[in-house]
């Protein structure tokens, strides 16, 4: 994971937090299940539900950061960099 020093105002911060949290909580559930031998299966499903949330949460950030800070350096004339930055991390979100 790459330290930067550029910060951002979330737009959606409060819904991207209670997702979050609703996402450690599910977190938790399936480390209990584990802890308590559940089904494999069962564990299956909550695990690919916990995927499906976070890559809600990732497109969320995705949306607000091509539609605030990708369009902002696009008109700063710093398009190219902000693109490049920005496919680097959706290389990243698919591999």
């Amino acid at each position: 994971m790459e330290n930067t020093t550029k910060s951002t105002i979330q737009p959606n911060k409060q819904q991207l937090l209670n997702r979050l949290k609703r996402i450690e909580g599910q977190v938790r559930g399936v480390h209990q299940m584990v802890e308590n031998d559940r089904y494999c299966v069962d564990i299956l499903h909550q695990v690919s539900a916990i995927q499906s949330a976070m890559n809600k949460v990732s497109l969320a950030l995705l949306e607000d950061h091509t539609h605030h800070c990708v369009a902002k350096a696009i008109k700063e004339n710093k398009g190219e960099e902000a693109i490049n930055e920005l496919m680097d991390v959706m290389k990243t979100m698919t591999k």
